[in-house]
């Protein structure tokens, strides 16, 4: 039996690079990509959990609750947010712009 790790994957450099020419670029916008889930991620796990704060203060009962126990495996489980942007990035399902290119496209033309 063997264990599969999906955010462990070996990716081919030529394939990260090939949308833009420059991998540091595409990095930049898979990591931008990457805060951007981790931080909906965040808000919405939040959320849920907020649903079972309590104002007591006994730990027997925080510790036992096992809905709130399978809300945060459901997240652990989760591919890492990196994982999902860089496969958002390869499948071609991300809209970015590079604001210099933009910029010296616009001088260009207004010449």
């Amino acid at each position: 039996m063997s264990t599969h790790n999906a955010s462990l994957i070996t990716r081919n450099n030529e394939d990260i690079t090939q949308p833009t020419d420059n991998i540091y670029e595409s990095l930049v916008i898979i990591g931008k990509r990457a805060r951007q889930i981790s931080s909906t991620i965040k808000e919405e796990l939040t959320g849920k959990l907020a649903e079972f704060a309590s104002s007591v203060d006994n730990l027997e009962e925080i510790f036992e609750n096992r809905e709130q126990i399978e809300i945060s495996k459901f997240y652990e489980r989760m591919p890492k947010p990196s994982t999902m942007a860089t496969e958002e990035f390869l499948e071609d399902e991300l809209n970015y712009r590079m604001p210099e290119i933009e910029d010296s496209e616009e001088k260009e033309t207004t010449l």
